[in-house]
């Protein structure tokens, strides 16, 4: 039997998980064991009676740091390599879809979830830690951003989804933003489903979600087009 895939957070607030991660599609995942999660409280590793896991940082400056010593105690304690270990960071390296694609094909992954003005650097190169950011806005913390990378990886794990095709045709997933979406009622108000739609015709629907993918992307996200457009073009 394939082992499960396994994700550790170390927290200072373990009872944020599961949260969401505990319903709806990751939650009967979870349930059926298809992933498994372990919520490990940072401050179980602290060494005086106050547990304390901050100190004030050298050369002065607002705010606290994470006490090396503390996390280090915590990380040998949960993490489990070959998985990845990753701290959740504004300055990390920006996550997408195929960091966590290569995140679902593995074993699991150790998360590390900041809080007060970071972790200190010590910890981070003596674990070589994977820094990675969820976009250019601060949280209060790393758990947030530890629930939305962990949300995004545990749905394209095999048996999570009902229909593979649905994960194949989402925005990201071939360089460009997802085609627009109708349903019923055909006519809603003074608007109406595109006729190409209700066509039956297989191959016209797929030119013209192809060119509206297209067109939504080189619009809102010319990064993105102009990655998809290099792609093309070799």
């Amino acid at each position: 039997m394939t082992e499960s895939f396994h994700a550790t957070v170390l927290t200072l607030f373990p009872e944020m998980f599961p949260g969401p991660l505990g319903i709806s599609l990751a939650g009967k995942a979870l349930e059926d064991r298809i992933w498994t999660l372990e919520s490990v409280d940072i401050r179980g590793f602290a060494r005086d009676k106050h547990r304390t896991v901050d100190d004030s940082p050298f050369g002065g400056g607002a705010g606290m740091v994470m006490r090396p010593d503390v996390l280090d105690a915590a990380i040998k304690s949960a993490h489990r390599p070959p998985r990845p270990l990753i701290y959740l960071t504004p300055r990390g390296k920006l996550m997408d879809q195929t960091r966590i694609r290569s995140l679902a094909a593995g074993p699991g992954v150790t998360l590390i979830c900041g809080r007060y003005e970071g972790v200190d650097q010590r910890l981070l190169d003596a674990w070589d830690v994977e820094e990675v950011s969820l976009g250019d806005f601060i949280l209060s913390g790393g758990e947030i951003a530890a629930l939305a990378l962990l949300d995004a990886t545990v749905r394209l794990l095999p048996g999570v989804v009902g229909k593979t095709e649905s994960l194949e045709n989402e925005s990201f997933e071939i360089g460009l933003l997802e085609y627009p979406h109708y349903t019923r009622p055909d006519l809603w108000g003074t608007r109406e489903v595109p006729e190409v739609l209700k066509s039956g015709h297989h191959a016209k629907v797929a030119a013209w979600r192809q060119a509206q993918a297209e067109e939504i992307t080189k619009a809102r996200r010319p990064d993105l087009w102009a990655r998809y457009a290099g792609r093309k073009d070799d």
